[in-house]
């Protein structure tokens, strides 16, 4: 299958976000290239199934090259939280939507054993296999209305490798008959790996800000993101946009 030029639907999409990161934020707006790699790539997506630049150069039969398509998403200047947040937006209004249900989700991505230069990828369990390999967690924001679900925010969680390390020593010297008082301290968290509670409370700022017409009817989390008494002010929040 060949891919030569973006579909005509995603190309009314484009200039739709276009249009909406002109009046939300002047300037904003993409460049003609940047659009144009855009509508490539969400192409090839369609296309594909995947996010591949090898496989979208095959597509376009070498008309879009490895180097270039992957510089720009390196180091172009693409407004990416504007466009999510505009895409979410179309969305919302394509659909009609005025209420839903939020929802948080994770989802643990394994990555190659010997990968360090992923983004947050860390040392994680391997569900499969029982074993060990470097993955991503990706916590999600969902709306779930009655016609579609759709993320509206993600964030990458990783443990706090300075808290992790210390844990591993700590357990160690408690097993070796170590007093508390003879242990090292317990170090603070550092604020570059927040835990997935404050991840969860800060998708929830967010989304409060950038969709505040949006009636929340409720917020579904599971155990792993905290007790009710941490999440009583931001659900008061969001219930005061009703």
């Amino acid at each position: 299958m060949l891919m030569n030029a973006p579909a005509t639907f995603i190309q009314s999409y484009i200039d739709d976000l276009n249009d909406a990161l002109n009046q939300l934020k002047p300037g904003a707006a993409l460049t003609r290239i940047q659009a144009a790699w855009l509508g490539t790539c969400l192409t090839g997506i369609l296309l594909m199934n995947s996010v591949c630049w090898a496989k979208f150069e095959r597509a376009s039969l070498g008309d879009c090259k490895v180097a270039a398509l992957s510089w720009v998403f390196r180091k172009a200047s693409i407004p990416w939280d504007w466009l999510l947040r505009v895409s979410v937006v179309l969305i919302l209004k394509r659909y009609g939507i005025t209420e839903g249900v939020l929802a948080f989700d994770e989802s643990d991505r394994a990555r190659s054993k010997s990968t360090k230069r992923i983004y947050k990828v860390y040392k994680q369990k391997h569900k499969g296999s029982g074993g060990y390999v470097n993955g991503q967690t990706i916590v999600l924001l969902l709306l779930v209305t009655s016609s579609i679900t759709v993320p509206v925010g993600f964030f990458f969680y990783m443990p706090d490798p300075a808290l992790k390390q210390w844990d591993k020593e700590d357990k160690r010297l408690k097993k070796s008959g170590i007093a508390k008082k003879d242990r090292p301290i317990k170090p603070e968290r550092d604020s570059a790996y927040p835990t997935k509670t404050e991840i969860a409370l800060g998708l929830l700022k967010e989304f409060k800000v950038a969709h505040s017409l949006i009636k929340i009817k409720g917020v579904l989390a599971d155990a792993l993101y905290g007790e009710k008494p941490l999440w009583t002010k931001p659900l008061k929040n969001l219930e005061a946009r009703r």
